[in-house]
Formats: C-alpha cells, sequence, structure tokens
C-alpha cells in the first residue's frame, strides 16, 4: 500500500525558509512522479513542483521559481520541496502526492488529477 507523510510546515515570516519532507513507504521509488501541491483558502489545488524519481524530470510552478527546489533521495524513499523567500502567498496547505508509471509525462505537467496516491496536508503559514 503505497503511504506519503508529510511534515515539515509551520509559521514563518515573509523572506524566511522551510523544508518540507514526503516520506513515502510501500514502494519502491522507481518510475514514480511525486509532487507538491498546495491549496489556499478559497483556491483551487495547483501544483507547486514535482520530480520524477527515475528521470530527475523537475516542473515547478512560475510562482515558485528561483525559490522553491525539489529533490529525491531515493535511498531514503523521500522527495524535499526547500522552499526560500517565502511570501505571504505561499501560505496554504501542501500536501505530496504520487503516480506509478509515466513519471516524464506525470512530473513534467505536474497536474493534481494525474496522481493517485495523496498524503495528508502540513500548514505552511507566511507572516507579513
Amino acid at each position: 500500500e503505497v503511504q506519503l507523510q508529510a511534515s515539515g510546515g509551520g509559521l514563518v515570516q515573509a523572506g524566511g525558509s522551510l523544508r518540507l519532507s514526503c516520506a513515502a513507504s510501500g514502494f519502491i521509488f522507481d518510475d514514480y512522479a511525486i509532487g507538491w501541491f498546495r491549496q489556499a483558502p478559497g483556491k483551487e489545488r495547483e501544483g507547486v513542483s514535482c520530480i520524477s524519481t527515475s528521470e530527475g524530470t523537475t516542473y515547478y510552478a512560475d510562482s515558485v521559481k528561483g525559490r522553491f527546489t525539489i529533490s529525491s533521495d531515493n535511498d531514503e524513499n523521500t522527495v524535499y520541496l526547500q522552499m526560500n523567500s517565502l511570501k505571504p502567498e505561499d501560505t496554504a496547505v501542501y500536501s505530496c502526492a504520487a503516480v506509478h508509471g509515466g513519471s516524464y509525462y506525470y512530473a513534467s505537467f505536474c497536474h493534481p488529477t494525474d496522481f493517485a496516491s495523496w498524503g495528508q496536508g502540513t500548514l505552511v503559514t507566511v507572516s507579513s
């Protein structure tokens, strides 16, 4: 059974940094796309960043390019999202999700409806 555990959220001032972790269990990191998605109150869920565990392909939403970095530790079955220069508009519940097969495609587009397995969210609050 695929299980994903997100952690690392919290309260930070604008300009600060956080690192989110998505610990995966129940599967081997072969040809999986794993992504970070966020949902702010009153808004739709959006893809923040995705990575292919086999191809290394990455995607970043325009709003986070240059500030966020996604990485995968395949030995630890964990995907990280390093978030720097945080802005109040980054405030949201961040969730990680995975999909098996076609990881290059799914990581490239990072669309939430393509991802089959979801972990619980972690709240990120950025104060101004």
